[in-house]
């Protein structure tokens, strides 16, 4: 399944077969080597709440898990984002920019591979994010993000989504050693990407957006 340039596509993030974030991005490209998308400022995008309306990062694991949770439609409110993912890879690559989209770092964002749907009016990819990240600098340099969270979950085997932590950290130090050599994608590969004037951003999720998962 590949999907067009410039489509409208739903970048989701499952958690034990809920939605546990969506995105809308556009597509810039798809091939062999993986799927490159746009998230705008702005951009429709849904995350889930507790009923007291406070994120995942907002509350200890163990209140989450006990919790009722329902979906939260708001936008995307940092600056714009290519998100990279590879065919196959159990990562994808994000490029950050700063308030006048110039590149700022890049972001590897540790998940299960996706896998796309297509209903025709609406299309994305579920990933299954497993939290422990490492933002790459543009000097190449590197740090682990976010491991005292992933620690916290993995102290509850019964609830967490990610089984295998070895094989996370596997995976981090395998893009690690892309990062420091230099390698695609961090060989200066689509720093410069502008998104072509003519994409709109969306005034809502589309009809859809909340289809069960297919992970």
């Amino acid at each position: 399944m590949r999907f067009e340039p410039g489509r409208l596509v739903l970048h989701r993030n499952v958690r034990h077969g809920r939605i546990g974030w969506v995105r809308s991005a556009r597509v810039v490209c798809d091939d062999d080597r993986g799927l490159l998308l746009w998230v705008a400022r702005n951009a429709p995008v849904a995350y889930e709440v507790t009923a007291a309306g406070l994120g995942m990062r907002a509350v200890p694991f163990t209140e989450w898990i006990t919790s009722s949770y329902a979906l939260k439609r708001d936008t995307w409110n940092g600056p714009s984002v290519l998100k990279f993912l590879p065919t196959g890879a159990a990562h994808s690559v994000w490029w950050f920019t700063d308030e006048r989209g110039r590149f700022q770092n890049w972001y590897v964002n540790l998940e299960e591979p996706g896998v796309r749907w297509d209903d025709g009016t609406v299309a994305g990819v579920d990933i299954v994010d497993q939290d422990l990240d490492v933002v790459v600098h543009p000097d190449l340099t590197w740090q682990w993000k976010d491991e005292d969270e992933f620690a916290e979950r993995l102290a509850f085997p019964e609830h967490y989504w990610v089984t295998d932590e070895k094989a996370v950290r596997a995976e981090g130090e395998r893009v690690i050693r892309l990062a420091e050599s230099a390698a695609f994608p961090f060989d200066g590969t689509w720093r410069d990407f502008a998104p072509p004037p003519e994409w709109d951003i969306p005034d809502g999720l589309p009809p859809g957006w909340d289809r069960p998962p297919v992970r």
